[in-house]
């Protein structure tokens, strides 16, 4: 193994590569997903979506905990110079995740036909076999990024994860185009299409649909397999940085056993409330998936009537009515799922700060602290909350306009709009979360998740239930399941830091600002859609391209201008951004922050 001299970075630096390559990853997911969808439909889409939602908790089983864990040792032995003992975690380690990976991989396959026995949805089936292998490979590749993230050099785990997302983004895009190619082509020559006898373009595609989904999902092991090459390589070439010196000069390491029984004792706390949410998420597709069919069976005349220009358009069967539904609305999630990734690094950078804090009782540094993450969280959610909503259908027009996902834009769009509004509930939720953590209260999520879960999982039941409400309803229970938990979170954490919120600087200004944004990009939108020319480009609205782009960037000014005319921005949330504490000079200068 290549020896170079060990990179070593601050807390700070190895949080923003980690944050640049988590929000590139979500970017290029979303990219990933738009021509996947506008290929398959909202059925394909449908199917493949289930398959995530049973792969995810398996995933989060098989190796939540162990990076964490690995990467807190290594930590700990690195910084006590026992250099052995890194060697040493790394090789048991390989072993353990070698395990989990196996194991993962034969669970997600044994819970495949139950799983769509329950959620009535036989048809996801190959696209759960297809990415079955994903598992395997994440767990080898994490082998890699908790060693090195416990030595502070977060760049390989930062690049891989990018790579990962670029390999699932060709392969997935490419294996779908000759999936749908392929089998097209069955049905035109008159032969049976994946062994089924298709007597119209409307049951062809009906066959192709679950195996377009399924080699989607093959894009998803195919960026594992690459994520894994590539961290094999660069440990081969460039290897650990741990010198020689430092290894004659370490004591003896401890026996593997112990290290084996102490990760997996730091791992479970981890595992357990990573499970709780996964399983979440898992309930409330399968409920959402089941009450919807449910509905379907009992009110299909009604729902067929309510969704008729869309199924005629889409030329979906009756017997794919529940997919496309559930195809449509999670188009809205793709978008839905943008803010939060953004906040989520809120909280994960002011554990430090917050803990040693609230440890010596600096009750100044604790209400800077709390106010900073929750005044961010929505300044940058309020706004593109709004915006979201408000720009909803343009959006997804922009995106999906000239694809097989096209008839489902309209019954997406009041989805992604409802999500809009209410986004800054679980924008802050993960901040408040890794704020509960860093003053000793990590019990009160876990307990605030479970009694929202429980609620997600009744108003699903209830809402998705009423015929004229059906797939409407999943909002419902996914905004009533985080303002528990937000409420929840925040009386604990106040009660627990003793800090008193000031609520016109950490909501009402953002919220005032925001307004005037939406309002903003409202009018500009509805003014320039109707002055430019109205022309198709491959199938694309010019007019709603360029008045969304052009909606966009007035509402990004006027709240801009809003913020800094009624003093929304705090001096410590400029100077949390790049060169803020030149940019805080500049705007202290003008009389824009004190």
């Amino acid at each position: 193994m290549a020896q170079k001299k060990r990179k070593s970075q601050s807390l700070l630096n190895g949080a923003l590569v980690l944050s640049v390559s988590t929000l590139l990853v979500k970017i290029i997911g979303v990219i990933y997903k738009i021509p996947i969808s506008n290929m398959m439909g909202a059925v394909g889409r449908g199917y493949f979506d289930s398959a995530y939602n049973l792969y995810i908790p398996i995933y989060t089983i098989s190796m939540a905990g162990l990076p964490v864990a690995v990467s807190k040792m290594v930590s700990q032995q690195a910084a006590l110079g026992r250099y052995r003992d890194v060697r040493m975690i790394f090789r048991v380690s390989a072993r353990l995740f070698t395990f989990t990976g196996i194991l993962g991989t034969i669970l997600l396959l044994i819970f495949a036909y139950p799983y769509a026995l329950v959620a009535k949805t036989n048809e996801v089936i190959p696209a759960i076999i297809a990415i079955t292998p994903s598992i395997f490979f994440c767990c080898m590749m994490s082998i890699y990024r908790g060693y090195y993230n416990g030595l502070r050099n977060m760049n390989p785990t930062a690049i891989s994860q990018v790579v990962e997302a670029i390999g699932k983004m060709i392969f997935g895009i490419a294996a779908a185009k000759l999936t749908i190619t392929y089998g097209y082509s069955q049905f035109e020559s008159g032969a049976k299409v994946f062994g089924k006898v298709c007597a119209s373009e409307s049951e062809a595609m009906s066959a192709i649909y679950p195996y377009a989904a399924a080699a989607a999902a093959i894009g998803v092991t195919m960026g594992t397999v690459i994520g894994m090459i590539y961290m094999i390589i660069m440990h081969k070439v460039k290897g650990d940085g741990i010198t020689r010196t430092e290894i004659v000069n370490s004591p003896r390491p401890v026996n593997s056993g112990a290290i084996a029984k102490t990760l997996v004792a730091i791992a479970i706390p981890v595992v357990t409330s990573s499970i709780i949410f996964s399983l979440t998420n898992l309930i409330d597709a399968i409920t959402i998936q089941n009450r919807l069919d449910s509905v379907i069976s009992n009110n299909l005349d009604l729902i067929k009537s309510m969704y008729a220009t869309q199924i005629a358009e889409a030329h979906v069967l009756d017997a794919d009515l529940k997919d496309f539904l559930y195809g449509a609305y999670t188009l809205s999630l793709d978008f839905k799922n943008l803010i939060p990734s953004i906040t989520t690094t809120l909280g994960v950078s002011a554990i430090p700060a917050l803990s040693a804090a609230y440890a010596v009782k600096d009750k100044r540094a604790l209400k800077s602290s709390v106010e900073s993450v929750l005044r961010v969280g929505m300044i940058i959610s309020l706004a593109s909350g709004i915006g979201m909503g408000v720009l909803a259908e343009p959006i997804l027009r922009m995106f999906y306009e000239n694809g097989k996902s096209a008839p489902a834009i309209s019954i997406a769009a009041p989805i992604m709009a409802a999500y809009g509004y209410t986004i800054f509930l679980m924008a802050i939720s993960q901040p408040m979360t890794n704020m509960l953590q860093a003053v000793g209260k990590a019990n009160v999520p876990v307990k605030s998740l479970t009694v929202g879960a429980v609620v997600k999982v009744i108003a699903n039941y209830i809402f998705i239930g009423i015929p004229s409400i059906n797939i409407n309803g999943a909002v419902i229970g996914t905004v009533l399941c985080y303002l528990i938990v937000v409420v929840y979170n925040y009386i604990v954490l106040i009660k627990a830091t003793k800090v008193k919120v000031n609520f016109m600087s950490v909501v009402i200004k953002p919220l005032i600002s925001s307004v005037l944004c939406g309002v903003a990009a409202y009018c500009a939108y509805g003014i320039f859609y109707k002055i430019l020319p109205q022309r198709l480009i491959h199938g694309y609205s010019l007019a709603n391209i360029a008045a969304t782009l052009i909606a966009v960037v007035v509402a990004v000014i006027v709240y801009v201008i809003s913020m800094l005319l009624i003093g929304g921005l705090a001096k410590d949330d400029i100077i949390m951004m790049p060169k803020g504490e030149k940019i805080a000079k500049k705007l202290a200068k003008y009389g824009f922050i004190e």
